[in-house]
């Protein structure tokens, strides 16, 4: 049976890729040390645990009504918003999705037609592209030097606006990078796209994981302009360690929103009812366990980026959110006799048995991407074996 055009062109999830194969090496009983997870290493905090089995016990198991997600739980998104982010909305404009992924790719879907450009920086989280393309977007791809650790600026911004954009995906912190914009630069891209008919798609899924006092700002908040033309979209799976609970959600402008909802009552018919009821105790319970696992991440980024930077030829921006390193390791390339970063990713893998994830997923092939979210044992064995690769 021949498959459809669209599934043909497409390519898998790189990340995903990397950890299985990683995980079938472990399974054969090969000692990998895996760097390619993006998912926290933690467990789900009890409390949360607890809001779930709950609601299963109570019956809470039938579809979601709405679809678009539970009264309440769009209460508890709007309350998160406005304490952590300073944004009003309120449950008309909000969604909730079966994961982050799940809400860019019913925005892209509600709001693109054949032809539409989307700005998207690289480096790029690996499915923006694809999901552009399966909704017959255009993507349109821009980096900023690697001295500013590849952010842009706002003439980099005004060089690839057309007429024919339609979107700008925005994410910081940055995942693959670590690399977080500062408020005032958040600002100066918004002031770009002020007073134009673009609408901004704002991925702030790792908001919460901040690092050496880096301060940010949802683009959402830069401006009445910018509120009016953003979705701002988050998660539950990386600031309280539940990616397995598939949750995620946006806000934004109400029609938007509605054509994502009316999307959503057509495929997956919403994110699992008790699931929501989780995502809610999460959002308005107690907030200390964020601040346990920032405090280990930012620990392991220091540790992390110290020692990958003191490794010849390898160069690597400082992640001041997220949990990855995002190390150039192109100086290594010529020694080792390699073509790009699936190259160097694959003898690493095959020599070393580590597992990252090639930059060129990323859309920037000098780099490869590494997760520290693991143990540090792991992370040290990790290393120590990398080190030993390149000499």
């Amino acid at each position: 049976m021949k498959l459809s055009r669209r599934v043909m062109e497409l390519a898998e999830s790189a990340t995903l890729a990397v950890s299985a194969k990683a995980a079938q090496m472990k399974a054969d009983g090969i000692d990998v040390v895996g760097f390619g997870a993006g998912e926290p290493d933690f467990d789900t905090p009890a409390h949360i645990c607890d809001a779930a089995i709950a609601a299963i016990r109570a019956g809470q198991t039938r579809y979601p009504k709405p679809a678009s997600g539970l009264f309440a739980t769009k209460l508890a998104v709007c309350d998160k918003l406005k304490r952590v982010s300073g944004l009003d909305y309120s449950p008309p404009q909000v969604i909730v999705t079966s994961g982050g992924k799940d809400a860019a790719y019913l925005l892209c879907h509600a709001l693109l037609d054949p032809g539409d450009e989307v700005i998207i920086p690289a480096p790029y989280w690996v499915s923006y592209p694809e999901i552009v393309r399966l909704a017959g977007g255009v993507p349109v791809f821009i980096a900023g030097d690697e001295s500013n650790d590849y952010k842009l600026t706002p003439d980099r911004l005004e060089a690839v606006v057309s007429d024919r954009t339609k979107l700008f995906l925005f994410n910081s912190p940055s995942n693959p990078s670590g690399v977080t914009y500062h408020p005032d630069e958040v600002r100066a891209l918004a002031g770009v796209l002020e007073s134009r008919e673009i609408l901004v798609f704002s991925d702030e899924i790792y908001d919460q994981l901040l690092y050496m006092g880096q301060q940010t700002l949802s683009y959402a908040a830069t401006s009445e302009w910018a509120y009016g033309h953003t979705v701002t979209a988050n998660s539950a799976s990386k600031t309280y360690a539940m990616p397995g609970f598939r949750l995620g959600y946006a806000a934004g402008p109400v029609d938007v929103i509605k054509g994502m909802c009316k999307l959503q009552s057509q495929s997956t018919s919403g994110a699992a009812t008790f699931a929501q009821v989780a995502l809610a105790a999460a959002l308005t319970g107690e907030q200390d366990c964020i601040e346990t696992m920032r405090s280990e991440f930012e620990t392991r980024a220091a540790h992390m980026h110290k020692r990958l930077t003191s490794m010849p030829d390898v160069r690597c921006p400082q992640p001041t959110g997220a949990f990855y390193c995002f190390p150039n390791v192109s100086g290594t390339f010529e020694k080792l006799g390699v073509a790009g970063s699936t190259e160097f990713s694959s003898r690493l893998l095959e020599e070393a048995m580590v597992a990252v994830v090639p930059g060129i997923a990323f859309g920037i092939d000098a780099h490869v991407r590494l997760s520290f979210a693991s143990s540090m044992e792991q992370i040290d064995k990790g290393l120590d074996r990398i080190e030993a690769f390149l000499r």
